[in-house]
């Protein structure tokens, strides 16, 4: 200690580091209506003020809920954040059409395309984020680092869009489902669901962030136990292999640095620590047309169980933020 310096001040110095909250990066997959399960683990992160997020790397349903964050926390702090996504998720049970009729809208998906379906490409999600995100702010002066997935029609490579360049159609693009919406366009560029390629993308918290420590939230089940056999069944199995499959990609590469870093051959890369919030035991027996169930007890259900999630987590490795990852890579995903 320097002689200049009071022993009431150095104890100062060390409760603030202390206590100072633990920076992580969130990773938010897609996954429709059961995005709401995002949504109760976000609400539950943002009441807790040991956490604070540096960025966020979403797709599709998972972007919807990162870029109402975003601007929450923009606009008005944490308390903003978790008003600002439960006034979107209401929004978008007001907005949206009888489970009924949805079930009757997968059933056309099989024979029309949305250019003859929807020849006026209406999208209730286009007018409720325009109401409800100031993207120029967002542009401006986001309080997080934000990246958002897109699959680009033509090239089929991924697009990222930070918070630098965000606009509603950059959201919208994330959350194309080609069966369902036409592509959406951007600066000349169409795009479709960023799932495809990248449901959420990593490298961009690995090169643009400074925190360590990813949390990713699971919507889409990477196992199953049963063999799916109606029409149904296998195309949704079929979504999740695919929607997976960019993930497990990035995953099999962070294991092979890890391993270099372990084994000494690697001394100047960033070591990543991963984490994970899933409910796979309870989303495996949700149907494939629950993705498009926005009955608002249904989306409540999600949420709480998304909260609860996040609690269980966040009571079980908060101590391990920042030291160790919290899941195993190899068993995981490889």
């Amino acid at each position: 200690m320097a002689p200049t310096e009071s022993f009431p001040k150095v104890l100062s110095e060390v409760w603030t580091n202390k206590s100072a909250p633990k920076r992580i990066n969130l990773a938010l997959q897609g996954g429709s209506a059961h995005g709401a399960f995002t949504w109760g683990v976000l609400d539950r992160l943002l009441q807790e003020p040991r956490i604070e997020v540096e960025g966020v790397s979403a797709t599709s349903a998972g972007a919807m809920n990162a870029v109402v964050m975003a601007h929450g926390l923009t606009t008005g702090g944490r308390q903003g954040a978790r008003e600002a996504l439960e006034e979107f998720w209401n929004a978008v049970v007001r907005a949206s059409a009888p489970f009924g009729a949805l079930r009757l809208l997968e059933a056309v998906l099989r024979f029309l395309s949305p250019y003859q379906f929807n020849p006026f490409d209406y999208n209730p999600l286009r007018q409720i984020i325009r109401q409800l995100i100031d993207f120029e702010r967002l542009r401006q002066d986001s309080a997080i680092k934000l990246f958002v997935s897109a699959t680009n029609v033509r090239t089929g490579k991924i697009k990222v869009f930070t918070d630098k360049e965000i606009t509603a159609d950059c959201v919208l693009a994330s959350a194309c489902l080609p069966f369902l919406y036409q592509a959406v366009e951007v600066k000349g560029e169409h795009y479709w669901d960023g799932g495809y390629m990248g449901n959420p993308a990593l490298f961009p918290l690995i090169y643009s962030c400074e925190s360590r420590d990813i949390l990713i939230v699971h919507v889409n089940p990477i196992e199953r136990p049963d063999k799916p056999t109606s029409a149904r069944e296998i195309m949704n199995r079929v979504d999740e292999i695919s929607f997976n499959s960019s993930l497990m990609r990035e995953m099999r590469a962070v294991a092979f640095i890890t391993k270099l870093i372990d084994d000494g051959k690697l001394s100047d890369a960033k070591r990543l620590l991963i984490h994970s919030v899933c409910a796979d035991d309870v989303m495996r027996g949700l149907g494939a047309a629950s993705k498009l169930n926005t009955d608002g007890g249904f989306l409540r259900e999600l949420r709480a169980l998304g909260s609860e999630r996040a609690r269980a987590w966040i009571d079980r490795h908060f101590d391990d933020l920042g030291s160790r990852s919290t899941i195993d890579i190899q068993a995981a995903y490889l």
